[in-house]
């Protein structure tokens, strides 16, 4: 109930939210009295004041946050690189501040992005522009391959790809091509109670929907961690018996290719 709740407050902000305008943002004016006070003390004890610049948002955060899609995702699947150490590993869209800069701090990492990237700024990240719905012909097999919250977006237009309602479909297909026999596909993305279309954000599947996305016997699942509404993760779950309450959570698929 607490969840739906939530999720329905969101819901309603969202034409703000588009607009440029976060109305969650109103609730930290609150401390604004605490900072024009805090302000005066300082001036009092011999500071000297350039510019006012209030941060009212930071007076009671905690000092990061532990939990989420990103969070979880970005070091559980690089802890499995660095454990599996495969010869080469190729990531699909990931997030390059997140999880391409965990692996590459200990390795070097091959990214592919359909958006340009001007500075890679790491000397173990090598970047290819590419749209993974299209076929890569430059881009040999691996053995380890890893697309992480990026596959939801595919054929929604978000990031100048083609419009195409099977474009999560096609680009499954294609992420299959690259892994080699007997390598290994990390892949994320939001799960639910339903298959569904937020246009054009995301789409949010099923956890089982991704078992329709194929229909080769040589591909199996062998692992399966999620994040959960309230951004904990489960380790190791069944995924056909999810107990914790999804609306907006995160399906991380380890998948073998025999």
């Amino acid at each position: 109930m607490k969840q739906a709740f939530k999720l329905s407050i969101k819901l309603l902000a969202r034409p703000l939210m588009f607009l440029g305008f976060n109305p969650f943002a109103l609730i930290n004016l609150r401390y604004f009295p605490l900072f024009i006070n805090q302000a005066r003390t300082f001036k009092k004890m011999g500071g000297e004041i350039t510019h006012y610049f209030p941060i009212l948002s930071d007076y009671k955060d905690q000092s990061g946050s532990a939990k989420g899609h990103y969070y979880h995702q970005d070091l559980l699947v690089a802890s499995f690189i660095n454990e599996k150490k495969p010869d080469r590993h190729i990531d699909i869209g990931s997030r390059v501040d997140g999880f391409v800069a965990h692996v590459a701090s200990f390795r070097p990492i091959e990214i592919v992005d359909i958006r340009p990237l001007t500075n890679g700024g790491h000397d173990n990240i090598r970047y290819h522009q590419g749209d993974l719905m299209n076929e890569f012909n430059d881009l040999p097999i691996s053995d380890s391959v890893s697309c992480l919250h990026v596959i939801e977006h595919f054929g929604l237009g978000r990031y100048g790809d083609i419009i195409d309602p099977d474009g999560h479909k096609k680009g499954f297909k294609n992420l299959l091509k690259l892994v080699q026999k007997g390598g290994t596909l990390y892949i994320s993305f939001p799960i639910g109670k339903k298959n569904e279309i937020e246009y054009n954000a995301h789409r949010v599947f099923h956890p089982l929907d991704i078992l329709n996305w194929y229909n080769d016997k040589s591909i199996e699942i062998i692992r399966f961690d999620y994040v959960d509404d309230e951004g904990v993760l489960h380790k190791h779950a069944n995924l056909f018996d999810i107990t914790a309450p999804l609306i907006f959570g995160c399906g991380i698929y380890t998948i073998k290719k025999n």
